[in-house]
Parts: structure tokens; C-alpha cells; sequence
């Protein structure tokens, strides 16, 4: 069982950020969602990812073990920290160490077979997704510093706020840039041109190693 696991672990991964970043669309209840399905969220996606770091036992692995716990309680404390901006300050720097870290060994993989498979295609668009998630907590961080950071989100919930940026991040990745939320200090300006810089240089890279790979096996 664990070994089927262990093979299929980039679609898990895939499957633990799809719903980390979209179960909002079946909610309506966004004190439920704060309270319990975060939590939850934040489980399964750690649990997603250890089957990145099973068998490795370097100090990226022990690392990863121990830091997966504090993610883990991070949302568990939001109902009752909410009103503490230093909370959120804390749990934003801590998602995107997180994050970034899953990002690197997703990363890592990418660069090393030299054929192409499902895992790499399940593998290419879990680091899309990463870029995502490092994306909106990176900007969620300033939104919390400075609640005048951006127009258009909405800043009734915690929730709701990270639903606004997950929406923000995603359309700015596509270049479609509806215009409803824009960034609105010089601080989230300069930080969304370079999420919209970073993930077209990962989609033009990411379409060479594709490339480069497929031509290998061929």
C-alpha cells in the first residue's frame, strides 16, 4: 500500500493543493471553513507531501517533519489569534517556508529524469500550484502589515481574504488581470509584477524541459 503510494506521490500532492486552494467554491459557511476545513485542508496537504521525503534522511527531511508540525497548528489558533495581526505575520512567513520548500523538491525532480512521464506532468503542475500558494501567502503577509495593500479584497474574514489572493495570484499567473483587485502601494505593486514574472519564466522553462525531455526519450 505504502509503496503504491510512494508511486503515485505527485498526483497526491496535486490533489492535496487543488483542494488547499479551491474547496471554496463548495463553501459558503466562511466561519466553518476558518474554524475546520482549513485545518483540515493544512492536514491532508502535509500529509500529501510526505511521500515527497519518504526514504530521505538529510536535514531537509528531519527539517520538513518538524516544521509540518507548526504548519499543522497554525490554523488551528486562527479563530482564536484573529484579532492579532503578529499571528497572521507568523503564520504567513511560516507558509511560505512551507511552500517553498515542497516547491524546491518539486523543482529538483523536474530537473533530473531525463524522459517524460506521468509524474512529470503530475510534478509540473503541482509546482505551478506551489508558486501559487508561496504567491498568496508572500502577499497575504503585507495584507495583514497593511490592510490598505490592496483594492478589492475583502477583509471580513480570513477566508475570504485568502480566497481574494488565491483568485488574485491565479489570474495574474494567466495574464488575464480582471482589474476587480489591484495592488495599491508601491511595495504589493513591485511584489505582484515579479508573481507575474515568476510564473511566466516557470511556464516558458518549464515548456523547455518538457521539450527537452520528450526529444531525449525520443
Amino acid at each position: 500500500m505504502i509503496k503504491k503510494l510512494q508511486e503515485r506521490k505527485y498526483e497526491i500532492l496535486l490533489l492535496a493543493l487543488m483542494q488547499h486552494l479551491f474547496v471554496g467554491i463548495f463553501l459558503t459557511d466562511m466561519d466553518f471553513y476558518t474554524r475546520v476545513v482549513w485545518p483540515v485542508n493544512m492536514l491532508v496537504l502535509g500529509l500529501g507531501s510526505v511521500f515527497l521525503f519518504t526514504g530521505k534522511h538529510s536535514w531537509r527531511h528531519w527539517f520538513r517533519n518538524l516544521h509540518f508540525i507548526v504548519i499543522l497548528l497554525l490554523p488551528i489558533g486562527i479563530p482564536f489569534f484573529k484579532d492579532f495581526s503578529w499571528y497572521f505575520t507568523f503564520l504567513n512567513i511560516n507558509y511560505v517556508v512551507f511552500f517553498c520548500f515542497l516547491f524546491t523538491e518539486v523543482v529538483r525532480f523536474l530537473l533530473k529524469p531525463g524522459y517524460i512521464n506521468t509524474d512529470i506532468i503530475s510534478a509540473s503542475i503541482c509546482g505551478y500550484m506551489l508558486l501559487i500558494e508561496i504567491s498568496v501567502f508572500s502577499l497575504q503577509f503585507f495584507q495583514y502589515r497593511d490592510p490598505a495593500s490592496f483594492k478589492g479584497v475583502d477583509l471580513s474574514s480570513p477566508a475570504l481574504t485568502f480566497m481574494d489572493l488565491v483568485y488574485f495570484c491565479s489570474i495574474t499567473f494567466t495574464s488575464i488581470g480582471f482589474g476587480d483587485i489591484t495592488p495599491n502601494t508601491h511595495v504589493t505593486k513591485l511584489i505582484t509584477a515579479f508573481v507575474g514574472i515568476a510564473g511566466q519564466f516557470y511556464t516558458v522553462v518549464l515548456v523547455g524541459i518538457l521539450i527537452s525531455k520528450f526529444s531525449s526519450k525520443n
